[in-house]
């Protein structure tokens, strides 16, 4: 299996270059050259294995140069690291199933990449003798649960952007509290979407991008986006059904992304539909609804992960939805950057319509939702899980089960759920104590050169 750009600027490369490579020379994001399928009799031989096993199952159809002994133990090491013996547990919540991400070591979705691809730096790194400085911005998760992956791990130095102010209290800590020597948090003086465009910024400059041998955490790494799907499929089975609906709380596209290609892996109706769940940052509501993608103002909200204008992996579905044409998706990205719009005909928003429904929810519903769920059920969920519950509700239809992502413990962030609620949640062994811990942190303006200077001041 090799990878390709979605600009079309590079020849294929395997799948150990794709993910050092991280975001594509040409600017573009890899993808499989060939999206892979399985038939019935494959999937039904897949049912009943644990998720570890299904994971090598589902790696193994995209990575074809990792041996699988080697691709075993990678899979092995990751998931050890999680506190709950599935994994990804569902869970039956009312009328829906609420898929739970976040037993991992950072309480968050990301931790089921990231411990992979952490583990997958180091065995590369191993058998190159090669470095590599690790580059990302975050909205909140991402940076945690990225420094955990490969915080003291040799040959790694890891430089992290977070929007200064603009994380939840315990998302900062998560990430500040961590000084191993290779770990290096930088809080920009922005938004998310400015951190996001200096990282793609530096690693569109090749040459400072080769000398420090810099590498992607952020999900325009295909290897985040893999292993993202494995929980899709690992859901579908448990819900029980020949036919499955997702809700799924979203800003940068690239958690929905993967049930798209969880999908596409999956026998047809499998997976029947996608509902991409956006808070007040609705850029990706308004494109499946109005094919209107175009930019906003980034509102501040209490789902802050999700406070997102720019969605960085729209581009590899919008390099499917144009018929895998590399030269119009080039294009579109260029008339993006110029305009900060893009306009979509009705054949194509006929197309968008029949993949995905979707639901803007607001401050006031999100509370609502936590404060409803809590009450009916005593399940109490983070303020991105009750934006996907509250679309999945709009969406819910009889006889189809409906599987909800939640995408973050409750705990990390507490002002929402005491607003929901009247009390604070309880802390896991995890989170507490976060706040008598040394913290280390570098404020920057949002500006290229600044970054570049304290990167290469820095860098391994």
């Amino acid at each position: 299996m090799n990878y390709i750009s979605t600009r079309g600027g590079i020849a294929p490369v395997p799948f150990r270059e794709a993910v050092m490579m991280g975001l594509a020379t040409d600017r573009g994001l890899l993808l499989p050259e060939a999206m892979p399928a399985v038939d019935a009799a494959t999937l039904a031989s897949w049912r009943d294995l644990s998720y570890q096993d299904l994971a090598f199952a589902v790696f193994s159809r995209y990575i074809t140069d990792i041996p699988a002994p080697d691709l075993k133990e990678l899979i092995r090491r990751s998931y050890a690291t999680f506190a709950h013996p599935e994994i990804a547990p569902l869970v039956t919540v009312g009328d829906l199933f609420i898929l739970e991400l976040f037993h991992g070591p950072t309480l968050a979705f990301k931790d089921v990449a990231l411990q992979f691809l952490g583990n997958l730096f180091e065995y590369q790194l191993r058998a190159t003798g090669g470095r590599m400085n690790i580059l990302g911005a975050t909205s909140g998760d991402t940076g945690s649960a990225a420094i955990y992956g490969v915080r003291g791990k040799e040959r790694i130095n890891i430089f992290i952007l977070h929007p200064h102010k603009r994380v939840s209290p315990i998302q900062e800590l998560q990430m500040t509290t961590v000084t191993d020597p290779n770990v290096f948090n930088i809080a920009v003086k922005g938004t998310f979407d400015d951190g996001q465009a200096i990282v793609k910024a530096i690693f569109g400059d090749i040459a400072f991008k080769t000398r420090h041998q810099l590498g992607a955490v952020n999900s325009i790494n295909w290897a985040r986006i893999l292993a993202q799907v494995v929980y899709y499929v690992y859901a579908y089975f448990r819900a029980g059904a020949p036919s499955v609906d997702f809700s799924v709380p979203t800003g940068n596209f690239g958690d929905i992304f993967a049930g798209y290609v969880a999908r596409r892996l999956l026998p047809d109706g499998c997976i029947r539909r996608l509902v991409l769940a956006t808070n007040e940052n609705d850029l990706l509501t308004r494109f499946i609804d109005k094919g209107d993608y175009s930019l906003g103002t980034v509102v501040q909200t209490s789902s802050p992960s999700m406070d997102i204008q720019v969605a960085s992996n729209f581009e590899r579905y919008l390099y499917f939805l144009y018929g895998e044409d590399a030269a119009r998706t080039r294009a579109a990205m260029a008339e993006f950057a110029k305009t900060g719009r893009l306009q979509f005909e009705p054949a194509l928003r006929e197309r968008i319509a029949g993949e995905f429904r979707t639901r803007s929810v607001d401050r006031q519903e999100t509370e609502e939702t936590i404060r409803r769920c809590y009450q009916e059920s005593g399940y109490l969920l983070d303020p991105h899980t009750a934006v996907g519950v509250r679309a999945a509700r709009a969406h819910r239809e009889e006889g189809v089960p409906m599987v909800c992502l939640a995408t973050a413990h409750p705990a990390k962030f507490g002002e929402a759920v005491t607003r929901a609620i009247g009390r604070p949640p309880e802390l896991p062994p995890a989170l507490a104590g976060l706040d008598k811990l040394e913290a280390r942190c570098e404020v920057l303006p949002a500006e290229v050169e600044a970054v570049k200077s304290f990167i290469e001041r820095r860098a391994i």
